[in-house]
């Protein structure tokens, strides 16, 4: 058995860092990604100006950020799918269009979610 050379704050401080660099990486190289986060500076802080509920901010705000998650779990199994192989597999269509599905079911909740509060 290996020994762990990373405990502690410092496991805590180098997983950060290999997320930062995921951020970077999905910013850089994701359209979606970059649209999310526009979008995500757009309408977080109209959440908080906005008169509603604590609990209706956090869930506004809470659906914005499950779509960019979402578009980040998406990008990861799609850098996986084309590290695997270029050539056309029905089970990389399937994984590719699943993780694109999930994105796009989180933006109608985020939708559904403001237009709750907002109109009705």
């Amino acid at each position: 058995m290996t020994k762990k050379t990373n405990q502690g704050f410092k496991r805590i401080y180098k997983a950060a860092g290999f997320s930062w660099q995921g951020l970077k990486s999905a910013f850089k190289n994701e359209a979606a990604f970059r649209q999310e986060i526009y979008l995500a500076i757009v309408l977080i802080p109209i959440a908080f100006y906005l008169e509603v509920s604590q609990i209706e901010r956090i869930l506004m705000i809470a659906s914005i950020v499950l779509i960019m998650v979402m578009e980040l779990i998406n990008t990861a199994i799609e850098a996986v799918v084309d590290r695997v192989g270029t050539e056309h597999h029905e089970l990389a269509g399937v994984a590719k269009d699943t993780g694109s599905a999930a994105v796009f079911v989180c933006m109608i909740l985020a939708g559904y979610i403001w237009v709750e509060i907002l109109f009705l």
